[in-house]
């Protein structure tokens, strides 16, 4: 019986092994090869076709072997911690910040993989929107929508494509809103590096008054002319409240 359980481990080894990689392991060679060479397929075009519409951009940024080269070198190496195939696209970009390892990449591979995950991200979060119609003002009381995400990349990967290919890390990082507004529908936002300082201080400080909020902000820059700021800044929070981005309590 031993054997036998011995056996049967070492048949499932052999076929996981072709599955993952077929150009170096080959199929158990008892079992019917063209049902073999079928599941293999079957596998890796769920997953090939998953990281395709996963990652659209990245996808046209790569010719047909290139692509086939990069999925086949995630689904023969990579091992996932999930079995969920919604929990796929994270995998893959654990895959490339860690595993992955190929000078031929493009310098931004991971911060566009990224950017193009926080959009199936922000779209299935199971987090609500509050919806509350006051009118901001001084005294309000504010926070981040659960449904916004600020990003920082150093590249700008929002005007990635076939047509701008960055290959000089820009001297500025690119700072940007992910948010899904009260009809589930998802938009990015290119923001200041004031308007992102701005909302960090929201998101460490929740429930925070707009004043001390922008008195915090003046403080911060140092500006010679702090009205100018606060100012500013209560423009800034005023249209992002009436994107639902910041919220009142």
């Amino acid at each position: 019986m031993k054997n036998n359980l011995l056996s049967f481990d070492s048949k499932q080894r052999e076929f996981v092994a072709y599955i993952r990689d077929p150009e170096n392991n080959p199929a158990p060679a008892d079992a019917p090869q063209q049902r073999v060479a079928m599941y293999r397929e079957l596998f890796f075009n769920n997953i090939n076709g998953f990281l395709t519409s996963n990652f659209p951009v990245l996808r046209t940024l790569l010719n047909d072997k290139q692509w086939f080269e990069l999925v086949q070198d995630f689904f023969a190496n990579h091992v996932s911690k999930t079995p969920y195939f919604a929990e796929i696209p994270e995998e893959f970009l654990a895959f490339l910040e860690n595993e992955r390892n190929n000078a031929r990449d493009y310098p931004f591979i991971l911060e566009l993989a990224h950017y193009e995950w926080v959009e199936m991200a922000v779209a299935i979060s199971k987090e609500e929107l509050v919806i509350n119609q006051t009118e901001l003002q001084l005294d309000s009381r504010i926070q981040l929508s659960p449904l916004v995400w600020l990003l920082v990349y150093q590249y700008p990967v929002h005007k990635i494509s076939p047509d701008f290919l960055p290959d000089v890390l820009p001297l500025h990082p690119t700072c940007l809103i992910v948010y899904r507004d009260d009809h589930d529908e998802v938009h990015f936002m290119e923001i200041t590096p004031l308007t992102y300082r701005l909302l960090a201080m929201i998101q460490e400080q929740e429930n925070i008054r707009v004043t001390d909020c922008l008195q915090r902000m003046t403080q911060e820059t140092q500006h010679p002319n702090p009205e100018l700021i606060k100012t500013a800044g209560l423009q800034i929070l005023t249209e992002l409240a009436e994107k639902m981005i910041v919220t009142l309590m």
